[in-house]
């Protein structure tokens, strides 16, 4: 994984949980499930399943008969992903230590492979992509979700500083900007696109429960060190956000790839 520092501990699982039940997000993983178009029986791979929401959302519908498997390096993750792996209607979801270049599955074992916002934190997106290439059937499909970090809009009372503590969270991140050639590394490792779209992430008037309010926190506390930002600044930039109350806002473009192993 790339990035320099964010860690999936506890903490900040708990904080990831709580961003990812906020509506904003409910609804990209609506969003997803759409373009994933599962059937009963299907097989799925999540990679990098988290606090596996997607994957309690995806096994009904894949029914008795299908199967989900989650993986993610975070222990902390899997730990809260096993609170959700008992799923009326559906298959017990099969979790486990994992990472997008080593998937701990035989060759051919899925019919898809899901993976939002993980890719944008692996150094060798294309050794990852071969790795889900590797465990997919033959015309299986893989659906990507992740974030170009350069289409933020965030309003703020201080833009330079907003423009550093932007800068310094992008270092979390292996490829902030990964969507603009994740069309050219699919195709590299044996994918044709079929989908593609913009999912964007709109934030008007604070509201604690909504993904911009949550990414306050882990931000704040990712940042100082880091493009010059001191622990005063981070609070500063946290503070003034909030205080916004009416007048927040914040839009965010997700980009979401449907390809089909050739």
């Amino acid at each position: 994984m790339g990035g320099d520092g964010l860690q999936f501990d506890s903490g900040v699982s708990q904080q990831v949980e709580a961003v990812y039940t906020a509506p904003d997000v409910v609804e990209q993983r609506r969003i997803v499930r759409v373009a994933l178009a599962l059937r009963p029986g299907d097989r799925v791979l999540d990679v990098g399943v988290g606090p596996g929401l997607l994957a309690a959302e995806m096994a009904p519908e894949v029914g008795p008969s299908g199967r989900i498997c989650g993986i993610d390096v975070s222990d902390s993750m899997l730990a809260i992903a096993r609170t959700r792996a008992d799923v009326p209607d559906g298959p017990r979801i099969e979790l486990e230590v994992g990472s997008a270049t080593s998937i701990p599955h035989p060759a051919e074992s899925f019919d898809v492979v899901v993976s939002t916002q993980v890719f944008e934190y692996v150094d060798d997106v294309l050794g990852g992509l071969d790795e889900v290439r590797r465990v997919l059937r033959p015309a299986g499909r893989v659906v990507l979700l992740d974030t170009d970090w350069d289409s933020v809009v965030w309003r703020s009372s201080d833009d330079a500083r907003m423009g550093r503590v932007l800068t310094a969270f992008e270092q979390h991140l292996a490829d902030p900007h990964l969507p603009r050639r994740l069309g050219d590394v699919l195709a590299k490792a044996g994918f044709t696109l079929t989908h593609l779209q913009v999912v964007p992430m709109l934030n008007s008037g604070y509201d604690t429960h909504t993904l911009s309010a949550g990414l306050i926190d882990i931000i704040a506390a990712f940042v100082p060190g880091r493009a010059g930002v001191t622990e005063e600044e981070a609070r500063a930039w946290a503070g003034d956000l909030r205080a916004l109350g009416s007048s927040y806002f914040f839009s965010l473009n997700r980009y979401l790839f449907v390809a089909s192993a050739l």
